[in-house]
């Protein structure tokens, strides 16, 4: 056992050096994923059908031949699984030393509840970590990998120990998980499985790591100040909400068919829009009614709000979107899902037009106009596209960086609530209050100097400063 463990050891050391000079390689933890996830498949499908075996409804042969005929949809989930975790892999790589500080507090995270000895997993210690960043060294794939297992591990125990499994609207997990012939002959035997809770919270911690990343929690948690399930909950709310795990489905269709960076770089622009989005639902709205009645109220509404982006867009935020969309079918990306991708930038803020219609009592779509004329008017929608590229020094410059995108958004909103109340809508309700309140103009004067003047930490702290003041309350 000793010599196994040393020869492990040297392993992940080689592994490490190896993806230091440029190769690309996994651990074997990774590349061998399928064959334990097939293993757990097997054993929780003849659980599912031991239920139906005592009661008379299979015989053991009917059993045999079934798990026999259902070989092909196993092998399919499980490759997907495979598919998605090699590719948040591969997004976490992309980000480099962008991300070294926050795998640094998941690291840190861990240690401080006993689970990680950075010596055992040959993880870099803090110091380690800082000389990498200052050298432009991000983590390699395989120490990647390691911290993926872990916090996929650490999230499994985290909801197991919640009452996130429990919420009904996850019960689609247990659907996802089991192929089609166990669900249409033997619902209950899924339904009543005597592992749903365990389930459930594999693939909930799967998809939450695999889509945002090994450090996405711990980050989450810092940025928010959130418990796991909440974090949890407001994850499962963005994704359906925005219908985001149908859009990744469709950039996952185009494998090989376009240029594989700039695939990878549409996966991100969909994480970017999750995280931005998961902090936003943490902020502001209350799961203790369950995610079915979360998903509900903002689901409809954000795509009533896209549907009406054609109508309701100001002409240069229009100009920017219309561009995006040519960048992307240039690329070889399909016309509709180009179109969606596009979106995207003008959907950040739906959760925003989504409160203040509810607040106001206006329709979604004047809500939506109005949104969007005062982020023209303010220059606000370039102060916030402009703060996602702001260099953050370390993980506190980051975690400022996104209190003060949470700052303006706040303002906005104050802000689109007023010029609502006059009754009107659009740009007319964005002129009239400009023309209400003259002292605005020296305000939207600065903040559009700062928006063209390259952005920095300081400069996007005074415009969230500045916005505070347009509309106090």
């Amino acid at each position: 056992m000793i010599g196994e463990g040393a020869n492990l050891g040297a392993t992940q050391r080689g592994r490490i050096e190896a993806a230091q000079k440029g190769i690309k390689l996994n651990t074997d933890a990774i590349d061998n994923s399928a064959g334990v996830n097939t293993s757990d498949v097997e054993v929780n499908l003849k659980i599912a059908l031991a239920r139906p075996e005592r009661d008379g409804r299979l015989s053991q042969n009917d059993r045999n031949s079934l798990l026999v005929a259902m070989t092909d949809e196993v092998g399919t989930l499980v490759l997907r699984n495979n598919y998605l975790q090699t590719l948040a892999l591969s997004l976490a790589e992309r980000k480099g030393v962008a991300e070294n500080g926050f795998l640094a507090r998941l690291m840190q995270s861990l240690e401080q509840r006993g689970l990680l000895d950075r010596a055992v997993e040959f993880l870099p210690d803090d110091v380690a970590i800082a000389e990498h960043t200052r050298r432009g060294q991000p983590f390699t794939r395989p120490e990647l990998a390691v911290l993926l297992a872990y916090a996929k591990l650490t999230l499994y125990d985290d909801l197991l120990a919640s009452g996130v499994p429990d919420d009904p609207y996850l019960a689609r997990e247990l659907s996802q998980y089991f192929p089609r012939e166990v669900r249409d002959k033997f619902p209950d035997s899924v339904e009543f499985h005597r592992l749903r809770r365990e389930i459930i919270s594999t693939n909930l911690a799967n998809a939450v790591i695999n889509r945002g990343g090994p450090a996405c929690v711990v980050r989450l948690t810092d940025e928010t100040d959130a418990d796991v399930p909440t974090i949890a909950m407001a994850f499962v709310a963005v994704d359906e909400s925005y219908g985001l795990h149908r859009l990744n489905d469709a950039i996952d269709a185009i494998d090989n068919r376009i240029d594989g960076q700039l695939q990878l770089g549409l996966y991100a622009a969909v994480q970017d829009l999750l995280h931005s989005r998961v902090v936003w639902y943490v902020r502001h709205v209350d799961f203790s009614a369950g995610l079915e009645a979360v998903i509900s109220r903002f689901g409809p509404c954000i795509r009533e709000i896209a549907a009406g982006l054609d109508n309701n867009l100001p002409q240069d935020i229009q100009a920017g979107r219309s561009k995006r969309r040519q960048d992307l079918t240039d690329g070889g990306v399909p016309a509709e899902l180009a179109g969606e991708l596009a979106d995207l930038d003008a959907l950040v803020s739906a959760p925003d037009i989504v409160t203040v219609a509810g607040c106001s009592n206006r329709a979604i779509g004047d809500t939506a106009a109005t949104f969007f004329a005062a982020e023209t008017n303010f220059r606000l929608d370039r102060i916030i596209a402009a703060a996602r590229g702001v260099p953050a020094n370390d993980f506190f410059e980051r975690l400022a960086i996104d209190r003060a995108v949470n700052q303006i958004a706040a303002a906005e909103r104050r802000l689109v609530a007023d010029m609502l109340a006059a009754g009107q809508s659009g740009q007319q309700a964005a002129e009239n209050w400009l023309a209400a309140h003259p002292k605005a103009a020296r305000i939207r004067r600065s903040v559009e100097e700062i928006a063209t003047s390259g952005l920095t930490l300081a400069k996007l702290t005074v415009a969230a400063n500045l916005l505070g003041d347009l509309v106090k309350g």
